[in-house]
């Protein structure tokens, strides 16, 4: 038997119907339609399906959707503004921090609660703060350069 929750993603209100046992990555990625979220472990351990809930990071993969019932949600699609990338989106682009792009949505995303929370970092602490998310192309430095060069903007 389903039971309603609602959901705002992206500034959008949904109301929907998910199962008892139906992860939040599900909903975003089969009921919402957003499938810049991507399953990657199904454990927590990769990062791949990052999202922003209610300020915080989480891996969506380890959240029933029933838990998230009237929470606030970013995906990687809820960040660019007006056709213009969010400021970590464009510096990924610009220091190459951008290869296969598979763990790419998850990374922008725990750098930019990240940032919400430390706007000056160290870059010991952004090496801590994307410890969860894994990333198998790019080596890690260019990604780290990129977050660290958004460090400084206001309003990230």
């Amino acid at each position: 038997m389903g039971k309603a929750v609602h959901l705002k993603v992206n500034d959008e209100e949904y109301r929907l119907e998910v199962e008892p046992q139906e992860l939040l990555l599900d909903v975003i990625r089969d009921m919402v339609g957003l499938t810049g979220t991507k399953r990657g472990c199904d454990t927590g351990d990769c990062g791949a399906c990052t999202i922003i809930m209610n300020g915080k990071a989480v891996n969506s993969c380890l959240v029933l959707a029933i838990e998230a019932d009237g929470k606030e949600i970013l995906t990687i699609e809820g960040l660019s503004k007006k056709g213009q990338l969010h400021p970590l989106q464009d510096a990924f682009v610009q220091y190459g921090a951008i290869q296969c792009g598979y763990c790419t949505p998850g990374m922008i995303l725990s750098a930019k609660a990240f940032l919400d929370e430390n706007s000056d970092p160290t870059e010991e602490e952004i090496r801590k703060a994307i410890a969860g998310n894994l990333c198998r192309c790019t080596g890690y430095s260019k990604i780290i350069q990129a977050i660290k060069a958004c460090a400084d903007k206001v309003n990230i």
